[in-house]
């Protein structure tokens, strides 16, 4: 164990849980039993964190809506094994992604169990899949687990945005477990982060959602990572809904494709590429072959990722378009909807930021003052310039153009089932300044 965790846990074996109860207070319970008890359940690694920990503070409104009595929260880290998530047949990266979700799901459950069998409520989220979907494409996780499991002192996320682990590297899973009750020792958060800055996460990327600044873009990732899922199984839907004909179906869809998505509803979500953590040579267990011979790193297991023939799902017009035909020409670029989709205003607003294309905004610099009446009223300022986008509430400062429409009614048009012209023409929608700038506006969120 590294000095990161309770040193009374350093290959403390389980044999019971010390039950500490005051008059007051939730009960106590010593750190290295309930990481020897993660252990011997399976974990991997384990860490521990309070709710009261500041870095976990924008979590702690989800965790008490799902487990109002959370005290402490127990990360667990899963180990998968690596050579299955690099091979180029999704097939098999899948089946481990799943195997290993599945395990550690187990683990949580029995870690659960025997706190409960010691009068210790306990709740095990998830850690994936089933989620909180009423509010989707919003938050749908009840718990970040890499955000606590970095408070926890098990890794620090790295270029590509998934933990980093110091010994297992990005070849993990991540689960929490919330108790009621509180522990004597905690974790500190890692010193030093994993990640080499190698870049290789940036190379592999199909859509080129990893940039080489820090930058992410979430959506390319979401469109193509997930479209067998969520957002791009509901534009799915929708597409048989439309279809005049089986013949008009297929136009949409290939065979294969729809065989994938009944595999995804059959045997779990499939994902489209996993090759940022894939290709990630950090870790100790992992690093050794990647400094021995860094080109035989490339040749054996970057150089098959990029180099796989596969459809690669983007919206029209967008900067991930531009990624695979500049970079990936041999790929099938394969044209869809944005599955990340507006349900209210609110959801307008928290989710610019993760469609924003920055390419598309080259030369833009505007101020847009939006007032959504109706019964979802709000005002917001968005400013796009230098090809970045910031979102405040309220009006502030003098804008370049004024959008003044009802709430349900914009939704109604980002969705696409009422257009622009009839807006403006039935003065549902108002413009206070050049209607230009309404264009450029779209074009840096193409759907």
């Amino acid at each position: 164990m590294t000095a990161r965790s309770p040193p009374s846990a350093a290959n403390a074996p389980f044999d019971q849980l010390t039950v500490l109860r005051e008059q007051r207070g939730p009960p106590r319970l010593r750190s290295g039993e309930l990481l020897a008890l993660a252990r011997a359940c399976g974990a991997d690694d384990a860490g521990l964190v309070s709710i009261d920990d500041p870095a976990l503070s924008d979590e702690v409104p989800f965790i008490a809506t799902a487990f109002p009595t959370a005290r402490t929260l127990l990360a667990l880290v899963g180990r998968m094994h690596r050579e299955p998530v690099r091979s180029p047949a999704r097939s098999i990266a899948n089946l481990e992604f799943h195997a290993s979700g599945r395990g550690l799901d187990d683990i949580a459950r029995g870690i659960v169990r025997r706190l409960e069998d010691a009068d210790i409520p306990a709740l095990n989220p998830a850690m994936a899949f089933p989620m909180e979907m009423d509010d989707f494409p919003q938050r749908a996780w009840i718990v970040s687990h890499k955000r606590v499991a970095e408070a926890a002192g098990l890794g620090r996320m790295g270029l590509h945005r998934s933990l980093i682990h110091p010994r297992f590297g990005s070849f993990i899973l991540l689960n929490t477990v919330l108790i009621a009750a509180e522990v004597d020792e905690v974790a500190v958060p890692l010193e030093h982060n994993p990640c080499l800055s190698c870049k290789l996460c940036v190379a592999a990327c199909p859509v080129g959602a990893l940039k080489p600044d820090g930058g992410f873009d979430f959506s390319a990732c979401l469109n193509h990572n997930y479209q067998q899922f969520m957002g791009g199984f509901v534009n799915f839907v929708e597409d048989v809904a439309d279809s005049r004909s089986a013949a008009d179906f297929r136009a949409r869809h290939s065979y294969a494709e729809t065989v994938t998505r009944w595999q995804s509803l059959s045997y779990g979500p499939n994902y489209n590429a996993a090759y940022c953590i894939a290709v990630c040579p950090a870790g100790e267990d992992v690093i050794g072959p990647y400094l021995a011979d860094k080109a035989e790193h490339l040749r054996a297991v970057v150089d098959p990722l990029k180099k796989r023939t596969e459809p690669v799902y983007v919206v029209r017009g967008s900067d991930a378009a531009d990624h695979v035909a500049r970079r990936f020409p041999h790929k099938r670029v394969r044209f869809v909807r944005q599955s990340v989709r507006a349900t209210t205003v609110g959801g307008f607003l928290t989710g610019m930021p993760l469609t924003f294309q920055p390419g598309r905004a080259r030369g833009l610099s505007a101020v847009y003052h939006f007032l959504f009446t109706g019964r979802e009223t709000a005002r917001a300022t968005v400013t796009i310039r230098d090809q970045r986008i910031t979102i405040v509430d309220g009006h502030v400062g003098t804008h370049d153009l004024r959008i003044i429409v009802d709430g349900s009614t914009w939704v109604k048009f980002l969705n696409r089932e009422v257009g622009l012209l009839r807006l403006l023409a039935t003065r549902r929608l108002r413009l206070r300044g050049s209607p230009r700038l309404l264009a450029a506006f779209g074009r840096c969120f193409p759907i």
